[in-house]
C-alpha cells in the first residue's frame, strides 16, 4: 500500500493486514498445558533455512548459528574434521575459490583463508584490546598461542620468536603504511586549530536527525528514539503495568482477583473501563493521563489509529512501527496472538485477548510516558513534528545526545555531556555549553586513517602467523596482495562462517550415521517375519524409545519392536473418568471428529461414589492449601499455625525422602480416592450421522474402527505373521514442580500422554467384529493373538497397563514373560540415561540406576528429572532391520515401514505427511533453544515464576520466556534432523513433486532427506536442485561390541554409531 492509498476509511482494514502479518514473526508457542514442539522460526518456513535465519537476524538481531568458539571445540574433539570442512565449503556455492594472492609460486586462495578464519579467531579488534594483546599476552614477541607447532617453525625459520614476530609485525606496517606512532593512543586525534561553526554543527545534527527519524518503524520505536536521546527507557515503566493487566486478563487460576469484565467487555475495553479506577495509583504522576484515558476510542483498532496519529507515525510506516512494538516483548505478544488464532483453546475463563487489544494499551501507555518524559526535557509534546522542530533548533544538543548515549564520546567529554544533560533545562539559555561539546565531538573521534588500524593489522598479523609468512615471505607480497587478503577476511560474516560450521557438523554426523547403516545392512532382524515373534511391540516413534527398544531386543531377540507416531492413528478427543472436559488426542494439525469416554466397568457404581467423594475432599483440601492460604487473611494466620508442624515435616520428607514421600502421599490419595475398575466407551452403532470436527462423534463406527486399524497396521507393515501377544506402548512423562511437563510428552498427542490411545487400539483391534472385518481386507489376525495397551514414563521408566483383566487366561504365561523382559529393559534404559546425568551414580549396578531414575520422577527441587529428546539427530523411516543391531546413542526417531508391502508409495506418502512436520518441529526447537537460550530458548528453570498457568516469566516483571529451558538443551548438538527412508528414489521423487509442505522442509533444508535402497541398500543424499545423489564414502570397519552397555561403557559423552554383535 503506497502512501497516498491512506484515507480514513481504508486505515482500520490496513491495520488488520499489519496485525495479521504479526502472526509470521512472533513466537507461536501455545500456553504450557497445550505446550507442542514446533519450528520456532515458523513464520520463516517458507523461505530456505539460511535466507530465512538471515531475514530474522535482520529483523530481530538474534544469531540462530552457534558461536565460533563453540564449533571450534567441536573441532578440536574430532567431532568436525578438515573433510568436513571442505565438503562444507565445496557446498556453499557462493563462496568460491578463487585466487587471492600468488607467493613464491603458490597461491593463495578463498578457500584457504576461509579454512584458517574457521578454525582460529581472525576477528579484528579495538585499538585498546591490542594494547592489552601487546602489553599482557606480549603479542609482538611471542607466537600466537593457536598456531600449530609445525608452521611455527617454518614461520620463525632460524631466527628467535621474538625478533621474527616483530619483523613481521614492522614489515605489515610498512605494507600497510602505517607507521608505528599509529599505535599512540595521542595520534587518534588530530588538534585542528578550527572549530566547527553552528551552522555546520545544525547541518550535520539535521542529517543524523533525519536519519534517526528515517529508521522508526524500520529498526526503531519512539521508545527507541527517546531512549538514543536521554538514556531513559519507557519499557521499565510500561513493561509492569501492562504485564500486570495482560496477565489478569488470561489468568487461569493463579490470582485470586483477574481484570473485571475481561469475558464481557475484551481485554482493550476492560482495561479501558478500569484503569482509571485502578488501585495502584502507576498513572497518577502522569500530567496527562486522565485526558488521555477519556478520550480514548471504544474499540482498539480506533484507538491504535488515534495513537500513531498522535505521535504522527506516518501511515506507510504503521506496519513496520506495530512490528518494532510486538517485538519488544514478542512472549506476550505472541501468547495474546496465540489466544486469538486458536479460539478454541480450552480455558478457565472465557476471555478473547487480541493482538489488536494489546498494542492499543501499549501505545497509549508508551505516549503516556513519552509525553511526560519530553515534556519534562524539552518542554514539547512527544510527537515527531515537534522534536524535528526542537531540535532542528538546538542541533548542537541532538549531537551530543546521541553521541553521549551512544557510547561514542570520550571519557573527559562524556562526563561533561553527562553533567550537562542531567542539568538540561529548554527554559535555561545554555546552548553555549552544548555548543563548547558539540565543536570538539569531531576532534575527539579517531580520524579514518587510525580507526582501521585494527580492523587492517591484527587480522592479517594473526593470519600471516598462520599461514606460515613471516617478514621476508611477507616483502614478496604487495600492499594490494594484502588489503585483498583484509577484505576476504572482512567480507567472511559471522552468518557464513556459522553455516559453514553448521553443515561440516551435521555432514561428521551423517557420515558415521551412514556407515552404521551401510555396515548393518542384512545384520539386522525382521527384513522379514520368517518365523512368529514371541511378542511385538509398538512404540511411539519417540527417540527416547529406541533405546528402551534396543535392551529389550537383545535380552530377546525374539520380540519385534516396531515404531510409529504415538497417537497409534486414533484422532479422538478423550474424556477420562475425573475429566472435566474432554482432551484431542492426536498430531496439533488434526481436529479430531469422535470423543472417546473413559466410564466405570459394571458393578462399580459404588467404588465411583467413594472415589468422586475422595476427590473433592482432596480437591478442597488442595484449594485450601494452596489457594486460600494466599488470598483469606483471616482463615491464613490460624490455619497457617495450626498445619506448620506437619507442614514442615511434610517439606522435610519432601526434600530428604522424595520417592518414600511420593509413595506415602500416592497410598493416602488412592485410601481416600480408591481407583476404580474402568474401561472406554468407544463404539456407536449410529451409521448414519456423520461425524465432523464441529460436532464430534461419541465413539466409532465399526466401520471406522477397522479403518484405523488396518490403516495403522499397513503404515507399520504388521499385516502378517502377528505375535501372541502385540503391545501398543503409548508414552507420557511424570516429574514434580515442572511447568514445561508437556514439552515431555508425546508430540503426536498434542503434547499429552498417549496411554489412552494405545488403551483404545488395543480393545478395538481384540473385538471379534473388527477382526473379521480385517479380514476381509487382507489382513488376518490369529485367533490367539491378543491387543493390550499400555504406557511408558519416560521420566521413571515405569510402566501402566490398561485392561490386563481382559486378558485370556492362555495368554498370561507370554504376558509374565514379557513383563520380565519389560523389567531388564526398564533397568538397562535407565542405566544408559544415567551416564549423562552429572548427579547419578558413577558406574551404577542397573538395579541402582532404575532407583536413581525413579528418585529423580519425584524430587521437586530436580531441574533435570529427564532430558526429552535432547541429543535427537536423525530419523529413520523403513523395517526394523535397518537399525536393529547398530547402536544409535538414543538419537534417532524409529518409524516403521516396509517398502515390500507398498509398491506406489502411497502408505509412504501418509507417514512422511505426519512424521516428517513432528519430527522436524520437535528437532528445529530444540536447535533454535541451543544455539541462543537466551532469545529462542526460555533460559533457566531456576528464575522461573509460573505466570497464569499459561506461562514462565523471570521474576514479576519480565517478557514471557518461550522455547526450551536450558535445563532441557545443555547437552543437546544443534543440527537439521537427517531423515533417511527405506524406498526407491523415484518413489520419494514422486512424493517430493506432489507434496508442498514435504517440499518445503526438504528443498528449505529445514529437514535433510536421504533414502536407502531396500534391494542394494545403497544410500542416495538428496539435493535440492540436484535430485538424489549417490553417497560415496570408502568403507569403514566399524567396532562390533558385545551388547549396549560396552557400546557407552564410561562414556559421558556422544557415542558415535556402532555395531552389536548378533544372536
Amino acid at each position: 500500500m503506497t502512501a497516498t492509498a491512506f484515507s480514513a476509511d481504508n486505515l482500520p482494514a490496513h491495520l488488520l493486514e499489519v496485525l495479521a502479518h504479526l502472526d509470521h514473526i512472533l513466537p507461536g508457542q501455545a500456553p504450557l498445558l497445550d505446550f507442542v514442539h514446533h519450528n520456532t522460526l515458523h513464520g520463516y518456513q517458507h523461505l530456505p533455512f539460511t535466507e530465512a535465519l538471515a531475514a530474522s537476524e535482520a529483523l530481530t538481531g538474534i544469531s540462530a548459528y552457534l558461536p565460533d568458539s563453540q564449533n571450534r571445540q567441536f573441532y578440536q574433539q574430532g567431532r568436525i574434521n578438515d573433510d568436513d570442512i571442505n565438503a562444507a565449503l565445496a557446498h556453499a556455492k557462493h563462496l568460491d575459490d578463487a585466487p587471492v594472492c600468488t607467493l613464491g609460486g603458490t597461491t593463495i586462495t578463498r578457500h584457504t583463508l576461509y579454512r584458517i578464519a574457521l578454525r582460529y579467531d581472525l576477528a579484528a579488534i579495538s585499538l585498546s584490546q591490542l594494547h592489552w594483546q601487546i602489553a599482557e599476552l606480549s603479542a609482538l614477541t611471542t607466537v600466537q598461542a593457536d598456531v600449530p607447532a609445525a608452521v611455527a617453525q617454518q614461520l620463525i625459520a632460524d631466527s628467535t620468536p621474538a625478533l621474527a614476530i616483530k619483523a613481521l609485525w614492522d614489515s605489515l606496517l610498512a605494507k600497510l603504511e602505517l607507521p608505528a606512532s599509529a599505535l599512540n593512543p595521542a595520534a587518534n586525534t588530530d588538534a585542528a586549530p578550527l572549530r566547527h561553526s553552528p551552522a555546520a554543527i545544525n547541518k550535520h545534527a539535521l542529517n543524523a536527525l533525519n536519519t534517526l527519524l528515517a529508521q522508526l518503524g524500520d529498526s526503531i520505536t519512539l521508545r527507541g528514539l527517546v531512549l538514543a536521546l536521554t538514556g531513559i527507557d519507557i519499557l521499565d515503566a510500561v513493561r509492569p503495568q501492562l504485564i500486570r493487566f495482560a496477565a489478569s486478563a488470561m489468568d487461569e487460576g493463579v490470582a485470586a482477583w483477574q481484570l473485571p469484565e475481561r469475558s464481557g467487555l475484551g481485554f482493550f475495553a476492560a482495561w479501558r473501563a478500569t484503569v482509571a479506577y485502578d488501585a495502584n495509583p502507576f498513572l497518577h504522576e502522569l500530567p496527562d493521563w486522565q485526558a488521555t484515558v477519556c478520550d480514548l476510542p471504544e474499540d482498539a483498532l480506533s484507538t491504535l489509529i488515534l495513537q500513531l496519529t498522535e505521535l504522527e507515525i506516518p501511515p506507510p510506516q504503521w506496519a513496520g512501527y506495530l512490528q518494532r512494538l510486538a517485538l519488544e516483548l514478542p512472549g506476550w505478544s505472541g501468547l495474546i496472538n496465540w489466544r486469538q488464532h486458536h479460539p478454541q483453546y480450552q480455558t478457565a475463563n472465557d476471555a478473547k485477548p487480541t493482538l489488536a487489544d494489546y498494542l492499543a494499551i501499549r501505545l497509549t501507555l508508551d505516549r503516556l510516558w513519552l509525553n511526560q518524559i519530553c515534556h519534562d526535557t524539552w518542554k514539547c509534546a512527544a510527537k515527531i513534528s515537534t522534536l524535528y522542530s526542537y531540535f532542528a533548533k538546538h542541533g548542537a544538543e541532538f549531537l551530543v545526545r546521541q553521541h553521549l548515549y551512544q557510547g561514542l564520546l570520550p571519557e573527559h567529554l562524556s562526563q561533561q555531556a553527562e553533567t550537562l544533560a542531567l542539568q538540561a533545562d529548554p527554559e535555561r539559555q545554555n546552548r553555549a555549553d552544548w555548543q563548547h561539546i558539540a565543536e570538539q565531538i569531531d576532534f575527539a573521534t579517531p580520524t579514518p586513517r587510525t580507526a582501521a588500524l585494527p580492523t587492517d593489522v591484527w587480522p592479517l598479523f594473526r593470519l600471516c602467523q598462520h599461514l606460515g609468512l613471516n617478514a621476508a615471505a611477507l616483502e614478496l607480497l604487495s600492499r594490494a596482495d594484502l588489503l585483498a587478503m583484509r577484505d576476504v577476511l572482512a567480507n567472511f560474516t559471522a552468518p557464513q562462517r556459522g553455516s559453514l560450521w553448521l553443515y561440516a557438523f551435521e555432514r561428521n554426523y551423517r557420515e558415521r550415521f551412514f556407515h552404521a547403516l551401510r555396515a548393518n545392512h542384512g545384520r539386522g532382524r525382521w527384513q522379514q517375519r520368517g518365523q512368529r515373534p514371541e511378542a511385538q511391540l509398538v512404540f511411539c516413534m519417540d527417540d527416547r524409545e529406541e533405546g528402551f527398544r534396543r535392551h529389550l531386543e537383545e535380552y530377546n531377540p525374539a520380540i519385534e519392536t516396531l515404531g510409529a507416531a504415538g497417537f497409534f492413528g486414533i484422532a479422538m478427543n478423550y474424556r477420562g473418568l475425573d475429566d472435566h472436559k474432554v482432551t484431542p488426542l492426536c498430531p496439533i494439525v488434526v481436529t479430531p471428529a469422535h470423543e472417546v469416554q473413559e466410564i466405570a466397568r459394571a458393578g462399580g457404581a459404588a467404588t465411583v461414589t467413594r472415589h468422586q467423594r475422595g476427590k473433592r475432599i482432596n480437591n478442597s483440601v488442595a484449594a485450601i492449601l494452596h489457594h486460600s492460604l494466599r488470598r483469606r487473611l483471616l482463615l491464613a494466620t490460624p490455619l497457617l499455625d495450626a498445619i506448620a508442624p506437619v507442614a514442615l515435616l511434610g517439606l522435610l520428607a519432601k526434600a530428604l525422602f522424595p520417592k518414600p514421600q511420593q509413595r506415602l502421599l500416592a497410598g493416602a490419595a488412592n485410601t481416600l480416592a480408591p481407583k476404580v475398575n474402568t474401561q472406554l466407551h468407544f463404539s456407536n452403532t449410529d451409521t448414519l450421522t456423520p461425524a465432523t470436527t464441529a460436532q464430534p462423534k461419541l465413539g466409532f463406527t465399526d466401520t471406522e474402527q477397522a479403518d484405523r486399524i488396518a490403516g495403522f497396521l499397513r503404515n507399520t507393515g504388521l499385516t502378517y505373521s502377528f505375535a501372541e501377544l502385540v503391545v501398543l506402548m503409548g508414552h507420557g512423562s511424570i516429574s514434580q514442580n515442572n511447568p514445561h511437563l508437556a514439552a515431555y510428552d508425546c508430540g503426536a498427542c498434542s503434547g499429552r500422554h498417549g496411554g489412552p490411545n494405545a488403551r483404545v487400539f488395543a480393545a478395538m483391534a481384540n473385538r471379534p467384529v473388527i477382526r473379521t472385518l480385517l479380514a476381509a481386507r487382507g489382513i488376518v489376525i490369529p485367533e490367539d493373538t491378543w491387543f493390550i495397551g499400555a504406557e511408558h514414563n519416560t521420566c521413571n521408566e515405569a510402566i501402566s497397563w490398561y485392561d490386563v483383566d481382559d486378558l485370556p487366561a492362555a495368554r498370561r504365561p507370554a504376558f509374565n514373560k514379557l513383563q520380565q523382559a519389560l523389567r531388564h529393559a526398564q533397568q538397562w534404559s535407565a542405566h544408559e540415561r544415567c551416564r549423562r546425568l552429572a548427579s547419578a551414580p558413577l558406574r551404577p549396578t542397573p538395579a541402582q540406576a532404575l532407583a536413581h531414575i525413579e528418585e529423580r520422577a519425584t524430587d521437586y527441587s530436580q531441574a533435570r528429572p529427564e532430558l526429552g529428546h535432547a541429543t535427537n539427530a536423525a530419523a529413520i523411516v523403513g523395517r526394523r532391520s535397518l537399525s536393529q543391531g547398530a547402536f544409535f546413542d538414543r538419537r534417532v526417531f524409529l518409524i516403521s515401514y516396509d517398502p515390500s508391502q507398498d509398491a506406489d508409495g502411497k502408505i509412504l506418502e501418509g507417514i512422511l505427511l505426519a512424521v516428517g512436520p513432528v519430527g522436524a518441529g520437535i528437532n528445529l526447537e530444540y536447535y533454535f533453544s541451543t544455539v541462543n537460550n537466551d532469545r529462542f530458548g526460555c533460559g533457566s528453570k531456576v528464575p522461573h515464576n509460573l505466570t497464569g498457568f499459561f506461562g514462565v516469566m523471570e521474576g514479576a516483571g519480565s517478557d514471557l520466556r518461550t522455547g526450551l529451558p536450558q535445563q532441557m538443551v545443555e547437552i543437546h548438538e544443534a543440527m537439521r534432523l537427517q531423515l533417511l527412508v527405506e524406498a526407491k528414489t523415484a518413489v520419494l521423487a514422486r512424493i517430493y513433486a506432489e507434496q508442498p509442505s514435504l517440499r518445503e522442509l526438504i528443498a528449505g533444508a529445514w529437514l535433510h532427506l536421504s533414502v536407502k535402497d531396500p534391494d542394494s541398500g545403497e544410500i542416495f543424499v538428496f539435493e535440492p536442485e540436484v535430485g538424489f545423489v549417490p553417497w560415496q564414502a570408502e568403507a569403514v570397519e566399524l567396532a562390533v561390541c558385545a551388547d549396549s552397555p560396552e557400546c557407552y561403557r564410561d562414556q559421558t559423552l556422544p557415542v558415535a554409531p556402532v555395531l552389536v554383535r548378533q544372536p
